[in-house]
């Protein structure tokens, strides 16, 4: 199950610098996430300073 970046993005960037494969890109006010690449390993969250991913 992929991760989910919600509206509580401020659109820094460190989850897309976490993510081990790059399914994560800026999208339009907050960053997205490549369901069909990720790999549910939670990287992004742990890198995230206001926990916006989160399992779906």
């Amino acid at each position: 199950m992929a991760y989910k970046i919600s509206d509580e993005c401020i659109s820094c960037g460190a989850c897309a610098d976490g993510c081990p494969v790059n399914a994560i890109s800026e999208g339009d006010g907050k960053y997205v996430i490549d369901a069909g690449t990720c790999i549910d390993c939670g990287a992004c969250a742990d890198a995230c300073p206001v926990s916006a991913p989160s399992a779906e």
